[in-house]
C-alpha cells in the first residue's frame, strides 16, 4: 500500500488537474504518443471535472474512438493494396510455367497430350484419352513415344541450335530452355548433375541464368564408369578444385551412380535437410542422367518414404537419346507435399552429340568402366613401318583419329611422350602419318572411321573444320601434365615421359620446353585444356591435395560419395 500512495502522489504533481475520488484501484493511466511532447493523462472510472481555471489550447487532445477507429481502417486499405500489387507481381512472373500446369501430360517425358499428330511426341489414341479422362487419370499416361523408347528405338524430337539432326523436330533447343526460364523466379532447391565423362562440356557454367539465387547440390553422375581402381576421394578433391575455379558458389558435392546407387543416399539426406519447404528441381545437360538420377533417388527414399514409394509407378522415361524430357514433370516424393522436377536437359551445340547423326548417338554413351587407351603401346596392332617410327621417334609427325570425330597432330613432343584415351570403346583409335592424315580420312570416313556410320552418312559429314593449336608446357615429366577433353565425348590425358612406352633409344635428359599438337573436330565443339583428372591406380600416387588457407576452408564446399 505505501508504493502505490507513493505513485499516486507522484501523478498528482504531474497532472494539472485535480483527481477526485483518487483511490489507487479506481486509477486507469493512458498514455498517448504522437510527434508533440508526450503528455501522460489520468482518468478515472467516475466523472472527472477539469479545472475550470486551466488554460486554452494547453496540451494535445486525446483521439477519440472514432478517430482510432478511422485510423484503422486506413490502415488495413493501404496494406492491402500493398498486398494486391505484390500477388501481381508475382502473377506474372509464374504464369509462363503455371499455364503449362494446367494441361495434362505425359508422365514419361512431360508432352502436353493431344490426340491429333500420331509420331509428335504426346500422342495417344482418342479412345485411350477419353477412357483417362473420364476417370480423371490423365496424369496417368505414356504418349507413343515413350513407349518405343522404353523399348530401345532412337527417337530424337528437339532441333535448332544444340538439336539433333535426323528424324522429326517437334520442338527446338530454344524452347525448351524457355521452359526452364521460370525456375529462376521460384524458391526452391536446385540439384545440378554433371556428367563425370564429358566433366567441361555438361557443367553448364552459366547455370545461374537458370537457377537465378537459389541454392545448388552438385551432383557428379556416371562414376561407376571410371577405371578401375579410382581413388574417388582424389576425384572429389579434383571435382572440388574444378568447381572453385568456376566460381559457382554450391552447398555440397556428390559424387554418385545411379546404376549402383553409389552416393544416392548422401544426397537424399542433403536435400531433406536443405529444401525446407521448397521444390526441388533436377537441372543438367541434355543425356547427363538425370530421369536416371531421378528414378535412383526414388529407388533410395521409397525405404522410408511411403509417398516416394507410390511415385515409383510413375517415374520418367530412361533413353540413350538426348532430349528425352521434353517439359517439366512434377513428381510427389515428399511426405511435406513439396515437389521434385525433373526437367528438360539443356542443349548445348558445342557437344559431339549436336553434330553426329541420330542413329549414331549410342556410340557416344559409354556402358562400361572406361579403360585407358594408351599410345604409344607396344599390344596396338599398328602398320610396321609406323611402328617402327614410334619405337625411333615416338609420336612426333605422327597423327591419330578418335573415331572419325576429332584428328589429333602431333608435332613437337619428347620421344617418350604418350597420349592415354578415356571414352566410349566404340570408337576405334587410327594412327597414320600427318602427310597422309588428309588422304586417310577421306578414304575411311565411314569404313574404319566411325561415327559417322556408312559412306551415305559421310557424304552429308561435314567434316573437322576447327583446328586448334596446343602448346602444353610441363614441370614434372613423369606424371600427366594435362587432359584435353573433347566436349561430349571424352578425354585424353598428357604425359610427357612414359617410361614404359617401349622407345629404343630412350633419352637421358629433356630436351623440349613445351609439348605442341593441332587438335582437329566438327566446327561447333569446343575443347577444353584442364588440370588432370587423377584415375586408376596411378592416378591415386601422383594426386596431390594443395595446402587450404582458413578463408578457403570456410568457403569451400564438401564432398561426399
Amino acid at each position: 500500500m505505501p508504493s502505490k500512495l507513493l505513485a499516486l502522489s507522484s501523478l498528482s504533481s504531474i497532472c494539472p488537474f485535480s483527481i477526485p475520488n483518487s483511490s489507487p484501484t479506481n486509477l486507469n493511466l493512458y498514455r498517448y504518443q504522437s510527434t508533440k511532447p508526450t503528455l501522460i493523462f489520468c482518468k478515472s472510472t467516475e466523472a472527472q471535472t477539469i479545472s475550470e481555471s486551466e488554460p486554452e489550447g494547453y496540451g494535445a487532445a486525446a483521439p477519440t474512438r472514432g478517430d482510432i477507429y478511422l485510423q484503422r481502417q486506413q490502415v488495413v486499405a493501404a496494406s492491402s493494396s500493398v498486398l494486391a500489387t505484390t500477388k501481381k507481381k508475382k502473377k506474372k512472373k509464374d504464369n509462363i510455367f503455371k499455364i503449362s500446369k494446367l494441361a495434362p501430360c505425359c508422365y514419361g517425358c512431360g508432352a502436353p497430350l493431344h490426340t491429333s499428330e500420331v509420331d509428335a511426341p504426346g500422342y495417344v489414341d482418342q479412345e485411350t484419352y477419353d477412357l483417362k479422362k473420364k476417370h480423371h487419370q490423365l496424369r496417368k499416361i505414356l504418349c507413343g513415344r515413350c513407349r518405343l523408347l522404353s523399348h530401345g528405338h532412337m527417337i530424337t524430337a528437339v532441333g535448332g541450335n544444340g538439336g539433333y539432326s535426323g528424324g522429326k523436330q517437334f520442338v527446338t533447343a530454344e524452347e525448351l530452355r524457355e521452359k526452364l526460364s521460370h525456375v529462376r523466379h521460384e524458391k526452391a532447391l536446385i540439384v545440378k548433375l554433371v556428367d563425370i565423362v564429358d566433366f567441361n562440356g555438361s557443367f553448364l557454367a552459366r547455370v545461374r541464368d537458370l537457377a537465378g539465387a537459389n541454392p545448388i547440390i552438385l551432383v557428379i553422375t556416371k562414376v561407376d564408369l571410371l577405371p578401375k581402381d579410382t581413388d574417388l576421394n582424389c576425384v572429389g578433391d579434383w571435382v572440388v578444385e574444378a568447381t572453385m575455379k568456376k566460381k559457382l558458389n554450391v552447398l555440397s558435392v556428390h559424387l554418385t551412380s545411379s546404376k549402383s546407387l553409389v552416393g544416392i543416399s548422401g544426397v537424399v539426406s542433403e536435400i531433406q535437410k536443405e529444401k525446407k519447404g521448397r521444390d526441388v528441381y533436377i537441372l543438367g545437360s541434355a543425356n547427363v542422367g538425370k530421369s536416371a538420377f531421378i528414378n535412383a533417388l526414388l529407388n533410395t527414399m521409397s525405404y522410408k518414404d511411403p509417398v516416394a514409394a507410390s511415385a515409383r509407378k510413375y517415374k520418367p522415361i530412361q533413353s540413350a537419346v538426348p532430349g528425352t524430357t521434353l517439359g517439366p514433370i512434377p513428381i510427389d516424393a515428399f511426405l511435406g507435399g513439396e515437389k521434385l522436377y525433373d526437367t528438360p536437359g539443356v542443349h548445348l551445340h558445342h557437344r559431339q552429340a549436336a553434330v553426329i547423326h541420330a542413329e549414331d548417338l549410342p556410340t557416344l554413351a559409354p556402358q562400361s568402366r572406361l579403360r585407358g587407351q594408351v599410345i604409344p603401346s607396344s599390344g596396338r596392332n599398328l602398320d610396321s613401318q609406323i611402328a617402327n617410327r614410334m619405337r625411333s621417334s615416338g609420336l612426333t609427325g605422327l597423327s591419330i583419329f578418335w573415331g572419325g570425330l576429332v584428328r589429333i597432330d602431333v608435332f613437337k613432343v619428347l620421344p617418350e611422350t604418350c597420349l592415354t584415351f578415356y571414352g566410349p570403346k566404340a570408337l576405334q583409335i587410327h594412327v597414320v602419318a600427318t602427310e597422309e592424315a588428309d588422304e586417310f580420312y577421306q578414304k575411311e570416313l565411314g569404313v574404319l572411321l566411325t561415327p559417322p556410320t556408312g559412306k551415305g552418312k559421310a557424304d552429308d559429314w561435314m567434316g573437322l573444320e576447327t583446328k586448334r593449336q596446343l602448346q602444353i608446357k610441363y614441370e614434372d615429366i613423369e606424371r600427366p601434365t594435362c587432359d584435353v577433353a573433347i566436349s561430349g565425348l571424352g578425354w585424353f590425358s598428357v604425359v610427357p615421359v612414359n617410361k614404359s612406352a617401349g622407345i629404343s633409344n630412350p633419352i637421358s635428359e629433356v630436351t623440349a620446353e613445351e609439348l605442341t599438337f593441332v587438335v582437329h573436330v566438327p566446327k561447333p565443339v569446343e575443347i577444353f585444356v584442364r588440370s588432370p583428372m587423377p584415375v586408376g591406380k596411378a592416378g591415386g600416387q601422383w594426386y596431390d591435395y594443395r595446402e587450404l588457407t582458413e578463408e578457403e576452408l570456410e568457403v569451400r564446399p564438401k564432398w561426399f560419395f
